[in-house]
C-alpha cells in the first residue's frame, strides 16, 4: 500500500485500509471507510465516509464512491465510475444465512458474482445492482433503481426493476432524438447512433 505520509494517498485516521490493498496516487479514503484485503484502486479515486470496498475488488482511475456506498467482491469498476450515496453492488443471487440443513453458510458454500461497471458509468443514490449484472459505458442508473438486467452503453435506466427510459451522453445529460436512430447531446453537441448494444459516439 502506498504510504499516506508521502501525500500521494490520503487516508483518514478512522478509515480501515488493509495493508494488502493497493491505492493509486492521489486516492483519498475518508472517515470510517473500509477497503478490504487485496482490493486495487487506481489513481485519483475518492472513497467517501463509511463506504465499503470488498476483498479483491478492482477499481480504475478517477472513480468516486460516495458516502456509504457498498461495493462487494468481486466487482470491477473501470475508469471514471461514479457510485452514489448508499448505492449497493451485490454479489449473491441466492442469499441465505444457512444451508438447507440449517448450518451457517461459510465462504466456500456459495459463488460470489461481481457487478461490472464500465468506463464513465454512474450509479445513483440508493440504487441496487443485482449480482452478476453489467452497467455499460457512460450509462446512468437513476437514484433508487433496482438493476436486474445488464444495462446498455449510454442508457438511462430507472425504476424497480430498472428499465430504459432514455439515453445519456458522456456529459450525463439526457440526449435529444435527432431522427434515423441518432441522438445529440444538448450540452456538448456530440452525436450518437443506436446499435444493438446501446449507443455509440460518432466521431
Amino acid at each position: 500500500m502506498n504510504n499516506p505520509q508521502t501525500g500521494a494517498v490520503r487516508i483518514a485516521p478512522s478509515a480501515d485500509v488493509d495493508p494488502s490493498a493497493t491505492l493509486g496516487e492521489g486516492t483519498a479514503i475518508w472517515h470510517l471507510a473500509q477497503v478490504r484485503e487485496k482490493a486495487v484502486l487506481g489513481r485519483g479515486c475518492i472513497v467517501g465516509r463509511g463506504a465499503y470496498v470488498g476483498t479483491g475488488v478492482v477499481i480504475g482511475d478517477n472513480c468516486k464512491l460516495q458516502n456509504y456506498a457498498l461495493v462487494y467482491e468481486p466487482a470491477v469498476l473501470e475508469d471514471g465510475v461514479f457510485v452514489g450515496p448508499a448505492a449497493v453492488l451485490t454479489n449473491d443471487r441466492y442469499p441465505r444465512s444457512v444451508d438447507p440443513s440449517g448450518q451457517l453458510k461459510r465462504g466456500d458454500d456459495w459463488l460470489a458474482e461481481g457487478v461490472k461497471v464500465r468506463t464513465g458509468a454512474s450509479i445513483g443514490a440508493r440504487a441496487v445492482i443485482v449480482a452478476g449484472r453489467e452497467i455499460g459505458r457512460y450509462a446512468l442508473v437513476a437514484a433508487g433503481a433496482v438493476v436486474t438486467r445488464d444495462v446498455p452503453a449510454f442508457a438511462l435506466v430507472a425504476g424497480n426493476p430498472a428499465r430504459r427510459i432514455g439515453w445519456v451522453g458522456r456529459a450525463g445529460v439526457r440526449l435529444a432524438e435527432a431522427g434515423e436512430g441518432r441522438w445529440t447531446c444538448p450540452d456538448t453537441g456530440e452525436t450518437y447512433r443506436e446499435t444493438p448494444d446501446g449507443l455509440e459516439l460518432l466521431e
